[in-house]
């Protein structure tokens, strides 16, 4: 989550995954969200926001996902188990209780944000346009994913 400050500004949320698949390319599939602070508006990202993302990758893929993720309160609700249940093709994994070092996507977020440095526009939409685009831009660069996987002490199987 990144905040914007000022009047009025709201805040920009962030999920996303690195996808790995033998014989094919380290791809980043993400989904950024802007809360605009408005009466009544939840303030984070929802179980049905990090589905709808699970689901558009297992389309995409035409393959079961396994995946690994952190223990972030949405990620274990009961809504969320509900949701896992209903897709036989989706394996979740747990992290250990903080373990940043082990999750990739970690390092995808500090790569943006240290990008974002010193923006010259404070407000939401200029910043959610900011970061549309420098997500946009690592999903072509397959070797730099490698290199956030690599960060872990996870290893890739080669293609």
């Amino acid at each position: 989550m990144v905040k914007v400050n000022g009047a009025g500004s709201g805040r920009l949320s962030m999920v996303g995954l690195i996808a790995t698949r033998p014989g094919s390319r380290t791809r980043l599939c993400y989904r950024v969200k802007a809360h605009r602070g408005r009466k009544g508006e939840r303030r984070s990202l929802s179980e049905a926001d990090y589905i709808a993302l699970l689901d558009t990758v297992h389309q995409q893929l035409r393959a079961p996902i396994i995946l690994v993720w952190d223990r972030l309160n949405t990620h274990r609700s009961a809504v969320m188990r509900r949701m896992i249940a209903a897709r036989p093709w989706l394996r979740v994994f747990s992290l250990p209780a903080y373990a940043p070092d082990l999750n990739p996507v970690e390092a995808v977020w500090s790569h943006v944000k240290r990008s974002l440095a010193n923006p010259t526009s404070g407000s939401l939409t200029r910043l959610e346009t900011l970061v549309r685009n420098r997500l946009k831009s690592l999903q072509y660069r397959p070797r730099i994913l490698d290199g956030f996987i690599a960060g872990t002490g996870l290893a890739l199987q080669p293609p």
